[in-house]
């Protein structure tokens, strides 16, 4: 069976002059803990990344987002910051931050981290005086209450990593709330002062050099000042929570106390207003029960954040008509606010799509190849990965080889989230798959992940990796695909998708998906009529019918058309 899509040459390059650099990017995640390991210790760091750009610049891409790389405890891998302004030593120093700006920008990547606003490490300044008493000037940084009457918490709000999200502290004999680990300390965006200081910490990196945010948990930074209880959540409440496993006592409440507040809203002008003195761009994380009018409410056009994304596709449902209804409710929020989406099949937090959306559970190239081209077919931005572009499979973690705090706490129906955290495959041949020097890696690489290493694809045409180069390559040229409307048409069976692209002014690019073991016939409406092979374009394995009327989709195939 040939591949979906044949690589390509690059085509020339459309983009946006100016600050709109970001609106249709594509952004590559890297997870420094697994990127790659420039001093053997077993854990990535920056050095690691900068060494490897070349490779992400040779992708195609136009930005890389970073994952934490603060003074951390390392509690929750970062994502716990105890200082801002310091780089962890695991990952290096400030020095080679600046390096890595530097190496970036020289080969024409933006660099977007990762900053987490809506708590802290418990170990940070700020909670340490904090918790010293009840009357210091940051006595009022974090969420404090007193206990109910029994010494239960406050109310019945719940972490995100299951229990309750109050912690008891005994020095000032009241609880804290987490929203995720009790190391996660949530601060009190009510406090004019924690707002002051948390733009303070995004301006030092601004000076710094980079060229966005993504941020962390975006609808978590404010909580209901009257910290009244959750309601609980309905029968089909529950079965909708996209965010968190079902087993998760989370999904039983409804969440409006604790996160999404309006107040949000306001702290987000004024976090847009420090980024449009840099030039800087943001995107923003939003984890919640009803996602699509919080991402079109917090990227309201030139005043709030400029893009966001939810975890609508990061679910183990994979079929056309869930893809389409959360592409087109999102297009239909937009329409009222004038923002922009972002969209990701796959990061650091779940299984990744290559396991996730196949049968079975059993991963296929040409499945990878077709997820590639459908995310980077969707109106919007795009985050891509580390390892997607190498259709890496969900790695199989043992127990005792677990790190995840959140898979401890839920073994064994959930295993946590090491499996999409291990190790980055460079070279198949040389120790740790070119990870590192030799040495034991924080998590054991995938159990045939070398086999799908960067220099064993390099070599095939048809692989994974330079079929995502091809995708890339050509979609630069595309400005249809990278700011046009999107236009669904109905499409038979349940892993079909058929959608135009339009630009003024240029063809309307026409796709088909068909993201199931099945070959499909995909009928097409009378007003799909004069179809034409999209010229330059990566080729579709699809075969159009002699009258035009029906594409036959082979098993995990695309199909692309102009008209």
């Amino acid at each position: 069976m040939s591949a979906p899509f044949a690589a390509t040459s690059p085509a020339c390059d459309s983009d946006r002059a100016g600050q709109d650099w970001w609106r249709g990017a594509v952004i590559y995640q890297i997870y420094p803990r697994s990127f790659a390991d420039s001093n053997n210790d077993g854990v990535g760091d920056l050095r690691g990344i900068t060494e490897h750009l070349d490779y992400v610049a040779h992708l195609g891409v136009d930005a890389i987002w970073v994952s934490p790389f603060f003074k951390s405890p390392m509690a929750d891998f970062g994502y716990d910051v105890a200082d801002y302004r310091q780089v962890d030593p695991l990952f290096g120093t400030l020095d080679d931050f600046d390096a890595l700006i530097t190496r970036a920008h020289a080969l024409g990547l933006k660099v977007m981290i990762d900053q987490v606003l809506s708590h802290t490490s418990v170990e940070h300044a700020w909670f340490r005086a904090s918790r010293e008493s009840r009357d210091n000037p940051r006595a009022d940084w974090y969420v404090w209450a007193d206990p109910q009457p029994d010494g239960t918490p406050p109310n019945n709000w719940l972490s995100v990593f299951g229990g309750s999200a109050w912690q008891w502290d005994s020095q000032r004999r009241q609880y804290y709330q987490h929203s995720f680990l009790s190391s996660q300390a949530d601060l009190n965006f009510h406090h004019p002062d924690v707002q002051d200081a948390l733009l303070g910490e995004v301006r030092f990196w601004c000076e710094r050099g980079v060229d966005g945010f993504r941020f962390d948990a975006c609808n978590h930074q404010f909580h209901d000042a009257q910290l009244r209880s959750n309601p609980p959540a309905t029968a089909d409440e529950q079965a909708g929570v996209s965010t968190v496993r079902p087993d998760n006592p989370y999904a039983m409440q409804r969440h409006l106390y604790d996160k999404t507040q309006p107040e949000n809203l306001a702290f987000l002008e004024r976090l847009r207003a420090v980024l449009d003195e840099f030039g800087a761009a943001s995107i923003g994380e939003v984890g919640d029960e009803h996602p699509l009018p919080v991402m079109a409410d917090y990227t309201e056009a030139g005043k709030r954040l400029h893009m966001a994304y939810s975890f609508a596709l990061l679910t183990p449902e994979a079929s056309g008509p869930h893809i389409r209804e959360q592409v087109e409710g999102l297009e239909a929020e937009l329409a009222r606010t004038g923002g922009w989406g972002c969209w990701a099949l796959s990061n650091h937090d779940v299984p990744r799509v290559a396991t996730r959306w196949a049968p079975h559970g059993q991963p296929h190239d040409h499945l990878s190849i077709t997820l590639l081209a459908l995310l980077l077919s969707l109106k919007g931005s795009v985050c891509l990965y580390q390892g997607e572009e190498l259709g890496l499979p969900e790695a199989d973690i043992p127990f005792e080889r677990l790190q995840d705090p959140y898979g401890k706490a839920f073994w064994p129906r959930f295993k946590g989230r090491d499996g999409c955290r291990t190790p980055m495959p460079w070279w198949k041949d040389a120790p740790q798959a070119g990870f590192n020097a030799g040495a034991e890696p924080w998590l054991p690489l995938g159990l045939d992940h070398a086999d799908r290493a960067v220099d064993v694809q390099e070599l095939e045409p048809a692989s994974v990796l330079s079929q995502t180069r091809g995708l890339l390559a050509w979609r630069r040229g595309q400005p249809a695909l990278r700011w046009g409307k999107i236009v669904f048409h109905h499409a038979q069976g349940p892993h079909t998708l058929l959608f135009e692209r339009r630009w003024p002014g240029q063809p309307a690019l026409v796709l088909g998906f068909n993201l199931g073991s099945r070959a499909v016939n995909l009928l097409l409406p009378d007003t799909l009529g004069g179809l034409a092979p999209a010229q330059g374009a990566p080729l579709a394995s699809a075969v159009l019918s002699a009258d035009g009327r029906e594409w036959h989709l082979p098993p995990y195939s695309a199909a692309l058309a102009t008209r």
